[in-house]
């Protein structure tokens, strides 16, 4: 290399250690700008810039207003928003530090804590696609075959694909018979392997053996049945979205035989989406405080104890102060270690609420590669699989304790 062009190189190398010192540096606390939430940049309204965690410190903490240090200009927490230019900058300086699908550290209740390494996940293998599915509303994974069930719009409504993502078997024709399912909106396995369907076109609750065959369809005058998962006694908890109900119903799914319909809690706003912890029985739901879809209304999560005491809950509005944009969870689940797992469908991501004691902790976990997430669920050996709207298909992510498990 010539001298001219090693001074060259030099020269863009100072350029580049100036810009970062200038532009990456949070003029507030002095705390270098990072891809991590605490200290991502933040526009405030009149244009300065400071990182999370100062805007968070300077906000007050009743009414969340803040001034701005430079101009004293008043404005909300909630008012500001992501300097893009200054994260795209550091984006094409330092892309490694950006692709990662997990952050080494997390947000929580204002300290950070750290990733365990069974948390990390790779992404493995897409099935189903456009044709195969139409538009897919609900997912779960059978832990006694390992086959995934998928309630979708097509002529028969619930497929059952292998772990591989081989479809193994379809049924459920669309059609107001009896054992027909007009329009499902959820479904899951029960601990014998029986299929239950949430059926919101005739308001019931529809039970299939592994091959299709009709068990069991439960109507007791439900408003809008929606969300489902099952317990660790083999019961069917349900959500009834209109009537704000969350049910529980027992059953004897080999026989066909219904054993009781009972209201667990009811003034539930709105609840869709329901999860049930396998370890704990800890139970949560996610209503939706405005009935126009996650992109508008606000979303709040509560977890119950298996008792059903309200253990925890938040909002969007409560993720907020925690992670830089506006979170509306649209389903969840837990993870062995008895962390609530939530998708955005409208950011695109499923993050990491923490366990239900720690709220609120939010930690992405998968930030790229999906278009409209739906739905997710665990496999028996802690990989994820997510139900993508946006391509009507299933993506499977493995932990890095059982990568080459499979």
């Amino acid at each position: 290399m010539s001298v001219m062009a090693t001074e060259k190189v030099e020269i863009m190398a100072k350029l580049v250690d100036q810009t970062e010192t200038s532009l990456f540096e949070c003029k507030v606390c002095f705390e270098r700008y990072s891809q991590q939430k605490i200290r991502r940049p933040r526009n405030l309204p009149c244009g300065h810039v400071m990182c999370l965690k100062c805007v968070s410190s300077l906000a007050h903490p009743r009414n969340l207003k803040l001034e701005c240090p430079f101009c004293r200009r008043a404005c909300k927490s909630s008012e500001t928003s992501d300097c893009l230019p200054l994260l795209h900058l550091m984006e094409i300086l330092s892309p490694s530090a950006i692709h990662s699908p997990v952050s080494g550290r997390t947000i929580g209740t204002g300290e950070d804590m750290a990733v365990s390494a069974s948390h990390v996940l790779t992404f493995g293998l897409s099935f189903g696609g456009w044709g195969t599915l139409l538009n897919p509303t609900g997912i779960a994974v059978c832990q006694k075959s390992g086959c995934i069930a998928v309630a979708h719009d097509g002529k028969k409504r619930i497929k059952l694909f292998t772990f591989n993502g081989s479809c193994m078997q379809q049924f459920g024709e669309r059609g107001g018979a009896g054992n027909d399912i007009m329009y499902p909106t959820d479904v899951t396995f029960t601990l014998d392997g029986h299929i239950v369907v949430t059926d919101s076109g005739d308001r019931s609750v529809k039970v299939f053996d592994f091959n299709g065959r009709g068990k069991l369809v439960i109507s007791e005058s439900f408003s809008l049945p929606w969300g489902l998962d099952t317990t660790p006694e083999n019961d069917i908890v349900m959500t009834d979205s209109e009537a704000g109900i969350l049910y529980r119903l027992t059953a004897d799914f080999k026989k066909g035989e219904l054993r009781e319909v009972r209201k667990m809690y009811s003034n539930l706003c709105n609840p869709r989406k329901v999860a049930v912890s396998q370890a704990s029985g800890a139970i949560s739901v996610i209503e939706h405080l405005m009935a126009k879809g996650p992109s508008f209304g606000c979303i709040r999560v509560k977890v119950f104890s298996a008792d059903m005491k309200l253990v925890s809950q938040v909002d969007s509005f409560g993720l907020n102060l925690v992670f830089p944009s506006k979170l509306y969870p649209s389903a969840v689940t837990f993870n062995k270690e008895g962390h609530v797992i939530a998708t955005d469908a409208s950011n695109q991501t499923v993050f990491d609420l923490g366990k239900p004691e720690d709220f609120p902790v939010c930690k992405p976990i998968i930030t790229q590669g999906l278009s409209y997430p739906l739905a997710l669920a665990y496999t028996a050996n802690n990989s994820l699989i997510v139900l993508d709207g946006g391509d009507h298909s299933l993506k499977v992510y493995t932990t890095c304790s059982n990568i080459g498990e499979e």
